[in-house]
């Protein structure tokens, strides 16, 4: 079964996050692919590419809520193992990240996210791996 959320509950989740922060929107999210584009504008290093830093909060941010969507609401997600590697630069207006699951279980999610700009060429690969927990009380 594929869940899913809308773009306005999406941007609900994002709220007062480092995410929000980078300026992320989200354009789909469900358990099968979760979908987000960042400016490169403000999230560059000193030579004006976007840091690779940037491509990483990216693709945690599309893993982890691919993760929660996965887990549902009586759960909890947090980020176990996060890797990339940095194929080109990242320049123009935005970069898309596109993740897609690897396995989803019961207490592990790993998700692959790759990363594009504008022209549609890859400019970085990721993968991340969530810990599914209950809630705790009171959260």
């Amino acid at each position: 079964m594929t869940a899913s959320l809308t773009v306005e509950e999406l941007t609900e989740l994002n709220r007062g996050t480092l995410g929000e922060r980078m300026g992320i929107e989200f354009l789909e999210g469900s358990t099968q692919r979760v979908v987000a584009r960042m400016p490169v504008a403000g999230n560059t290093q000193p030579y004006g590419l976007l840091h690779g830093g940037a491509s990483v909060v990216l693709a945690e941010t599309l893993g982890s809520i691919g993760s929660a969507i996965h887990a549902g609401p009586e759960r909890i997600t947090v980020g176990l193992d996060i890797n990339a590697t940095h194929h080109r630069a990242g320049q123009g207006e935005w970069v898309t990240g596109v993740a897609t699951p690897l396995s989803l279980g019961n207490t592990l999610a790993c998700w692959e996210v790759v990363i594009t700009d504008g022209q549609g060429r890859r400019i970085c690969t990721s993968r991340i791996t969530c810990l599914i927990r209950d809630k705790p009380p009171g959260a």
